[in-house]
C-alpha cells in the first residue's frame, strides 16, 4: 500500500512534465502533421529557448520579456530551417540536421562557453514563475496549464485565418496550393518558425521547471514530441475533427508519456535504458495501427 501512495505522489511532477513537453509536441505536430514535413531542428531550438531564458533571467532580464525572446529565439531558429530548405533547395530533414547542428555551437554562445546554468527558484525567487521542487507543485501545474490553454486558443484561431488555412493546405496538398496561388515556400518558412517558436518556448519553462538550462537538454527531444504526437493521436484524435481538441490531444499524449516514464523510473529501470524505451514507445504507437489495418484488409479479402 505504501508503495502505492509513493507512486501517486509521483504523479504530479509527471502532469507537470507532460504539460510542459506537450507545448513542445504542439510544435512537432505542426511540421508532422499540419505541415507534413519531418523537422529535426528541434532538438537544437528547445535547447535554445531554454539557454536564452536562463541567460536573460540570471542577468536581471523581467522573466516575461525572457519568454518572449526564447520565442523569437526559437522562431530564428526555424527560419534558418526554412530558408535552407525553400533557398538552397536542402530537402527538410537534413536542413533541420544542419540546424541543429549549428544550434548547439549557438546555445554554447549564449552560455557563455558554459554546459550549465543554474536557474532555482531559491536563488531567483520571484523572477521565475516556475518552480522545480515539490512544495509548490499545484502552482506550477496551474502555471503551465495556463500555458497551454493560451497557445491552443491562439493557435486554433490563427489556424482558422487565411495564412493559418493556406499553411494547411500546403501540408494537405502541395501541389494543388500552388496551382491556386499560395506561396507554398512562405508558408513552410513561416511553419516551421512557427513550430520552432513554441518549441523554444516549452524550453523557457522547462528551463524553469528543471532549475536549470543544459546544453545537452535538446537530445531526443524529437522522440519525445513524436511519441506525445502519435498516442494523442493513437488514442484520442479519431475521435474528433476539431482542431483545438487535437492540440489538446496533444498534450494528453505528452502527459500519458510522462506517466509511463515516470511508472518505469518508480519501479527502477536503469536510466541508461530510458532512450531505448522512449523508441519503442515511439515504434508501438507507429506500428500497431499500420499491423491493425492490415490484419482488417485480410479479413475483408477472406470475407
Amino acid at each position: 500500500m505504501e508503495l502505492i501512495f509513493n507512486w501517486l505522489g509521483t504523479l504530479p511532477g509527471a502532469v507537470a512534465q507532460g504539460l510542459a513537453w506537450g507545448l513542445m509536441a504542439i510544435g512537432v505536430y505542426i511540421t508532422f502533421k499540419i505541415l507534413d514535413v519531418a523537422d529535426l531542428t528541434v532538438d537544437g531550438s528547445i535547447c535554445t529557448g531554454m539557454a536564452v531564458c536562463a541567460v536573460l533571467v540570471t542577468n536581471g532580464v523581467n522573466i516575461w520579456i525572457a519568454i518572449l525572446c526564447a520565442m523569437l529565439a526559437g522562431m530564428l531558429a526555424g527560419l534558418v530551417t526554412g530558408l535552407l530548405h525553400t533557398l538552397l533547395g536542402i530537402p527538410a530533414i537534413l536542413a533541420g540536421i544542419l540546424t541543429q547542428l549549428m544550434l548547439w555551437s549557438t546555445n554554447l554562445l549564449i552560455m557563455g562557453g558554459k554546459a550549465n546554468i543554474a536557474l532555482s527558484r531559491i536563488k531567483y525567487g520571484d523572477k521565475v514563475l516556475i518552480s522545480s521542487g515539490s512544495s509548490e507543485i499545484y502552482v506550477s501545474l496551474a502555471i503551465l496549464f495556463a500555458f497551454c490553454f493560451v497557445v491552443i486558443a491562439l493557435l486554433y484561431w490563427f489556424f482558422g485565418t487565411e495564412l493559418g488555412m493556406s499553411l494547411r493546405s500546403t501540408g494537405c496538398n502541395l501541389e494543388m496550393s500552388r496551382a491556386q496561388g499560395i506561396n507554398t515556400d512562405f508558408t513552410k518558412v513561416f511553419g516551421l518558425a512557427l513550430s520552432n517558436g513554441v518549441v523554444a518556448l516549452s524550453g523557457s519553462l522547462l528551463a524553469q521547471q528543471q532549475g536549470a538550462a543544459d546544453i545537452n537538454f535538446g537530445r531526443g527531444a524529437i522522440v519525445i514530441g513524436l511519441a506525445a504526437v502519435i498516442i494523442g493521436e493513437a488514442l484520442f484524435q479519431k475521435k474528433t475533427t476539431n482542431f483545438a481538441l487535437r492540440l489538446f490531444f496533444v498534450v494528453c499524449g505528452a502527459i500519458i508519456y510522462w506517466f509511463v516514464f515516470q511508472t518505469v523510473v518508480f519501479i527502477g529501470l536503469p536510466t541508461e535504458l530510458l532512450k531505448m524505451l522512449s523508441a519503442i514507445v515511439v515504434a508501438l504507437f507507429l506500428g500497431v495501427p499500420f499491423l491493425k489495418s492490415r490484419v482488417f484488409a485480410k479479413k475483408k479479402k477472406r470475407g
